[in-house]
């Protein structure tokens, strides 16, 4: 019988970073997860009304407007559709950012 193997995610989940910051400071976990889900919602408040929000040396999230455009259906060519305009969010890297993917290549 074959054995599964165990999948390693290569990504940080809210409950990593709560478990590090919570081995780091010594503050109980439920605290800690109550002000990353505040700081993550305040985020989400800012944006919602069209604020950017900023962290020095980290980066920027900003909304972006995304024009109105013409687009076309893969499966059937002669057929264009019309996409219409939407927000996005954008993220910016900030100085430290951009020097830790430098670091990577």
């Amino acid at each position: 019988m074959k054995e599964k193997k165990q999948e390693v995610s290569c990504a940080l989940t809210k409950r990593d970073l709560v478990l590090k910051i919570t081995e780091d400071s010594g503050i109980m976990q439920q605290v800690v997860s109550e002000v990353v889900q505040r700081t993550l919602d305040g985020i989400c408040d800012a944006l919602e009304e069209g604020k950017h929000v900023e962290f020095r040396e980290f980066g920027v999230f900003k909304i972006l407007v995304r024009k109105a455009r013409i687009g076309r259906n893969p499966k059937k060519p002669d057929q264009t559709v019309t996409i219409p305009e939407r927000k996005t969010v954008k993220f910016k890297p900030g100085l430290r950012m951009r020097e830790i993917c430098k670091e990577m290549r």
